[in-house]
């Protein structure tokens, strides 16, 4: 996967202890309102999400590592727990997959998980206002308890997948 021109500019155009008018991108605008510094790392990482939405790390250290060759893994690894802190990207990890980082936050998405092959697609909540962050019987269960993410994840097979192999070899 290939880093954009917002990274490739702020690469390019960014001197060491001096600010140019090519860190203004999103990324960086991103960083600066969750109260982090602007570092090429961490705009490095907010790109690579951006670019490959529901990336594992392997991937991501990949993209990240293809612009900034010198970057350690563990920098990548925290970067990626830095920015879900603050919430500027969601970690999702479905039942049997590693870990996976996407930059649709704070809409409370759901995901399609194909047991065969892995994808995932993101999915918006079924009816109305996220009718999940409204549990059956959390009132006489778990009195006061306030909740603020559902976390629903729908489980079957990709178009792909449940077609026949036969049938995706014909022209």
């Amino acid at each position: 996967m290939q880093l954009g021109p917002i990274l490739q500019k702020y690469l390019t155009q960014s001197k060491k202890g001096r600010r140019t008018n090519y860190v203004t991108s999103n990324y960086a605008d991103a960083l600066r309102s969750a109260d982090l510094r602007v570092t090429r790392p961490r705009v490095a990482v907010l790109e690579a999400v951006h670019g490959d939405p529901h990336a594992d790390t392997d991937t991501i250290f990949g993209a990240v590592r293809s612009v900034l060759p010198d970057v350690s893994r563990q920098a990548v690894y925290d970067v990626l727990a830095a920015l879900t802190t603050v919430g500027l990207v969601r970690k999702i990890h479905p039942s049997g997959s590693v870990a996976r980082y996407e930059s649709r936050v704070g809409d409370n998405h759901h995901h399609l998980v194909c047991r065969s092959c892995g994808t995932i697609v993101d999915i918006d909540c079924a009816v109305g206002e996220a009718p999940c962050l409204t549990p059956a019987d959390l009132a006489d269960t778990f009195d006061g308890f306030v909740v603020d993410e559902a976390e629903v994840v729908y489980w079957g097979t990709c178009p792909d997948c449940s077609t026949p192999q036969a049938s995706r070899s014909q022209p």
